[in-house]
């Protein structure tokens, strides 16, 4: 072997020891947005709600935190795509990842092989992508949590146009903040209340003209229901800043352990169940047509979208444990991850206090007839609920 091609052999092993060896850093601002983005997106909320909400609070996007790793992207904000690709990246629970994309290259012209051809990236086959069989650098989320979000966008995917269809809007993107923005529901039609500007004031309106033709909500709803924000915003922070004050801690802990029932977590596995029940009741009857003598052709489109339904349902009920019994411990842990409620109503900032509704749980439903506010809040915790009244 000659000189040349030993010191060539040396690099190339060199290279691939430091590829070995090294290690992911992880930057605590940049964790802290990827676990917010899968938080709110188990919450419900879509891809491009969540980046608008990102872009609404000034937090800069990949490209524009480390334009020097992103040259090929603009750094022009959270896009849904954005948001897509780090909940489907699986890097984050801290395990390596390799052979999740696949090149190919296809020609221009087929005709022509002289004309060229471009390079695609597809997803490779769930059998060619390799995994560490132990963490290979500091986890972000954990793996339960990636998983669920998984399932979730599965059962999305399974939907297709009617799970978008019944799925809620996200947030539209507007020069003002609303400080509760998809936290206040019209008693009357129960539909999400829609933010508004009038007089140089903050407002949430339910208009009845928007309203399909034939719902019977119609019947009671008022022409415009307004409320105004500053009016419920004050009453909600007074009535925060009395369930967390430091001498009724331990009165609200107890109020959130009654409530809870000791169950937590039932809710999305009876959910999980109904839309398996409708999956397979579907593909019954769809059995039942052929065996009658309707042509399978006409319903296999139809079996298909069951069968993914069915996949995706079976695979969120056997994840989601039967049940857990949450204790005081845990209760008394949450509360603590709220972090100073005093300190972020005092600040009153809109930043800190949309992010405080927001992991409060707090939701808000006017009933126009009696002209009064009924807040419910859940910190983290499922089926648990403190109630009152503004």
């Amino acid at each position: 072997m000659t000189t040349r091609w030993r010191d060539r052999l040396w690099a190339m092993l060199a290279a691939l020891v430091v590829g070995v060896v090294r290690v992911l850093a992880v930057e605590d601002e940049s964790a802290e947005v990827v676990r917010r983005i899968f938080s709110e997106y188990l919450d419900g909320n879509g891809d491009r709600a969540i980046a608008n909400g990102l872009n609404r609070d000034g937090i800069p996007c990949p490209s524009a935190r480390r334009p020097d790793q992103n040259r090929h992207r603009l750094a022009d904000g959270w896009q849904g795509s954005t948001v897509r690709s780090i909940l489907e990246n699986p890097k984050y629970t801290g395990f390596a990842v390799f052979g999740r994309w696949t090149k190919h290259e296809t020609l221009l012209d087929p005709d022509d092989v002289a004309a060229g051809h471009v390079v695609r990236f597809k997803r490779a086959e769930r059998e060619q992508v390799v995994r560490s069989r132990t963490q290979a650098h500091p986890e972000i989320v954990s793996v339960e949590v990636f998983a669920e979000a998984q399932l979730l966008r599965r059962s999305k995917a399974a939907g297709g146009l009617a799970t978008a269809r019944k799925a809620e809007r996200g947030a539209r993107t507007t020069a003002r903040t609303y400080l509760l923005r998809g936290l206040v529901r019209c008693g009357v039609c129960h539909r999400k209340m829609q933010g508004a500007t009038i007089r140089k004031g903050a407002y949430y309106r339910c208009t009845a003209r928007t309203m399909a033709p034939s719902s019977p909500a119609l019947a009671d709803h008022p022409k415009t229901v307004n409320l105004r924000e500053d009016v419920v915003v004050e009453a909600v922070n007074g009535w925060i800043g009395h369930l967390f004050e430091p001498g009724n801690v331990d009165e609200t802990a107890a109020a959130l352990l009654a409530s809870a029932g000791g169950d937590v977590g039932s809710s999305r596995r009876e959910a999980a169940k109904r839309r398996l029940a409708d999956a397979d009741a579907r593909l019954r009857r769809f059995q039942d047509a052929i065996a009658a003598g309707v042509d399978p052709a006409a319903v296999v489109e139809a079996m298909n979208h069951a069968q993914a339904e069915r996949a995706a349902a079976r695979a969120e009920v056997d994840s989601q444990p039967a049940s857990k019994t949450i204790s005081d411990a845990e209760i008394y842990a949450r509360i603590d991850s709220l972090g100073d409620v005093g300190a972020v109503l005092a600040d009153a900032k809109p930043a800190g206090l949309s992010r405080l509704y927001q992991r409060l749980g707090l939701d808000l439903r006017y009933e126009p007839k009696e002209l009064a506010v009924y807040a419910t809040t859940s910190p983290g915790v499922d089926s648990v609920r403190v109630r009152g009244g503004t």
